[in-house]
């Protein structure tokens, strides 16, 4: 009997159709989006921060750049400390290629 092959069947990682051993890790690792929704939220605040400043409200400027500036390094932090533990998980350091 032939085996026969679904192809609207999904597997995850899809290691038949990349080469890449960790494609799709910032999404499908759930322990990154806060992460991602930081740098998000800092992304908008930086927004608010030079309307703010264009507009001559100089505490509100003050204090949108501050929130921008925490929100983008701690999203940042929490990815960086995610992918790291993947890594550390497979033997590797944070600063090992993996093919990317």
């Amino acid at each position: 009997m032939t085996d026969y092959i679904d192809p609207h069947q999904h597997k995850f990682p899809d290691t038949e159709r990349t080469t890449r051993s960790h494609a799709g890790e910032l999404v499908h690792d759930s322990l990154n989006w806060p992460g991602l929704l930081l740098v998000g939220i800092g992304i908008v605040m930086l927004a608010a921060t030079l309307t703010a400043a264009a507009s001559g409200h100089v505490g509100w400027a003050v204090t949108a750049g501050i929130v921008s500036g925490v929100c983008v390094l701690s999203g940042v932090g929490i990815v960086l400390v995610e992918h790291r533990r993947i890594k550390v998980g497979e033997g590797l350091r944070l600063t090992d290629p993996c093919g990317h």
